[in-house]
C-alpha cells in the first residue's frame, strides 16, 4: 500500500538540510525521498541541520555536522541524506530540538539526551546507564548546553572543549516531558510541570553560565515550553505565558527591552485562552483557541506578520493579516515564520532570500502568503483516491529553511 504521508523541505540547503541528496537551495517544497518508507510524526528545524522522530520511536538526523550535531562520528561537514542516529535505536524517541550547536531528545521513559558541540566535562551523576558503552563518554559542552558539571581544564584555566558525538543521558534525575534548545542553553518541562534549564541562557558575557541543571524558580504547572536564541516562554495551564531571557527586540512582550533573569508575566494576552507558543530567533508567537496568532519582538524583514510594518513590538499584536484562517500552529524561524491553518494550508513571511518563504520568488515580505505543496499524489491510489491534495499536517522554520508533515487526502466528491 502506498504511504499518503511525505515529508517535504524548502529553502537553504547549503550545509544538507534539506535532505534531498545535495546542497542546492529550493523555492519551492520538494519532498525528503529517503523518509518515505517511514512513518514520520514530527520534524524540527535547526540554524543549520534538521531531524526527524518516526511514529515507533526511530530518530533521524541531516545537514551539518562539523562537530557531531547529527550523533554520530562525522565523515563529511554535512550529509544530505537523513540517517538514523544509531545510539538511539533501543529507545522511543517522542520528541526533539536543535540548539544552535547541539541537539536534545527525549524517550517515551521520560529519558532527555543531549549530543554536540561542548567544554570538556567528566560526568558521572548526570549519565544514568554506566553500563551502556554507547551513551558512555567524557562530555561535555562549551556552553554547558549538556548539563554536566566542568572538571577539566587547560593551562590557563579555561574549560576544555570537547564535541559530544554520541548522544548521552543528561538530566537524569528529572523526567522530562518536552526539551527545547536555545543559541546556547537547554531547557526541559518535566512531567511535574516545573523546568529545567542549564548553558549560557544569554549572548556569551552577559551572564554565567550554568554548568548543572537549575530548576527556574517560580513556575508551577507548565503545560509547554518554547525557546528562541536567547529567550524562553512557557505557558502555564492557568493560560498564563510567561517569559525570561535577552530582550532586546522586546521579545519577552513585558513592554521594554530589558532583559529578565527570571520569569515575567506576558502582558496584552489576557482575556485570551493560549493554545501553542513558539519562540524564534530574536522573536515570539502565541496562538489562541479560536485560531488567531499574536506576535511580538524582532519585526526586521517581516517576521511578525504585520505586513509593511516591519518594526519590532514590545507586547504582542493580534496578526490582522492571518484573521479567519483558523491557524493551529506557527513555527518561528531565524528571520521567518510560517503559520499552519486547520484544513492544511501554509502561510509563510518574513525574509525571502534562499527561497526560504517556499512560494518561488525570494521576495521579503510581512503579508503571509500561500506555500504551495506542488507534489505528485502519493503512487498506486485507488481509482477514488487520485484526486485530492495534499495537507500539512506540522510545520518547523529553521535558520534559513524550512520542514513540514503533509497527508494527502482525497476529495470527498
Amino acid at each position: 500500500m502506498a504511504s499518503k504521508t511525505a515529508v517535504i523541505a524548502w529553502g537553504s540547503g547549503e550545509d544538507g538540510q534539506l535532505g534531498i541528496g545535495n546542497n542546492e537551495e529550493r523555492e519551492w517544497v520538494c519532498a525528503i525521498k529517503a523518509l518515505q518508507t517511514e512513518t514520520v510524526r514530527s520534524v524540527v528545524a535547526g540554524s543549520r541541520n534538521s531531524l526527524a522522530i518516526c511514529d515507533d520511536g526511530k530518530l533521524f538526523t541531516w545537514g551539518w555536522n562539523q562537530r557531531g550535531t547529527l550523533g554520530h562520528p562525522p565523515e563529511t561537514k554535512t550529509e544530505t541524506i537523513p540517517s538514523q542516529v544509531k545510539a538511539l535505536a533501543n529507545v522511543k524517541i517522542v520528541q526533539a530540538a536543535i540548539g544552535g550547536w547541539h541537539c536534545l531528545a527525549v524517550d517515551d521513559q521520560g529519558r532527555a539526551y543531549a549530543w554536540g558541540i561542548i567544554l570538556l566535562l567528566y560526568s558521572n551523576h548526570l549519565v544514568a546507564n554506566e553500563t551502556d558503552e554507547k551513551l558512555k563518554s567524557t562530555c561535555g559542552n562549551e556552553y554547558g548546553q549538556c548539563g554536566e558539571e566542568p572538571e577539566r581544564k587547560d593551562d590557563t584555566g579555561r574549560p576544555l572543549k570537547r564535541d559530544i558525538i554520541i548522544p548521552q543521558r543528561c538530566a537524569s534525575k528529572l523526567s522530562v516531558r518536552q526539551v527545547a534548545a536555545g543559541g546556547t542553553h537547554s531547557v526541559v518541562l518535566t512531567h511535574e510541570g516545573h523546568v529545567w534549564t542549564w548553558g549560557q541562557p544569554w549572548p556569551p558575557g552577559d551572564i554565567k553560565q550554568i554548568s548543572t541543571p537549575m530548576r527556574v524558580q517560580g513556575l508551577e504547572r507548565v503545560r509547554i515550553i518554547a525557546v528562541g536564541a536567547f529567550h524562553n516562554l512557557a505557558l502555564l495551564e492557568d493560560g498564563i505565558l510567561w517569559a525570561w531571557g535577552n530582550n532586546e527586540y522586546g521579545q519577552l512582550g513585558t513592554g521594554d527591552t530589558q532583559p529578565r533573569s527570571q520569569p515575567i508575566p506576558v502582558q496584552g494576552l489576557s482575556g485570551l485562552t493560549l493554545v501553542d507558543i513558539a519562540a524564534g530567533g530574536w522573536h515570539s508567537t502565541a496562538l489562541t483557541d479560536d485560531g488567531e496568532v499574536y506576535g511580538w519582538g524582532r519585526g526586521e524583514h517581516g517576521r511578525l506578520g504585520f505586513g509593511d510594518d516591519k518594526s519590532s513590538k514590545m507586547v504582542p499584536q493580534r496578526v490582522q493579516l492571518l484573521v479567519g484562517e483558523d491557524i493551529i500552529q506557527v513555527s518561528c524561524g531565524g528571520t521567518h515564520s510560517v503559520a499552519l491553518t486547520r484544513d492544511g494550508h501554509m502561510f509563510s513571511f518574513g525574509r525571502g532570500d534562499h527561497g526560504r518563504l517556499g512560494y518561488g520568488r525570494k521576495v521579503t515580505t510581512g503579508h503571509p502568503s500561500e506555500v504551495p505543496i506542488n507534489l505528485q499524489p502519493p503512487k498506486n491510489l485507488s481509482s477514488g483516491e487520485t484526486v485530492g491534495r495534499w495537507c500539512a499536517k506540522l510545520v518547523a522554520c529553521g535558520g534559513r529553511h524550512t520542514l513540514a508533515t503533509v497527508e494527502w487526502h482525497p476529495d470527498e466528491s
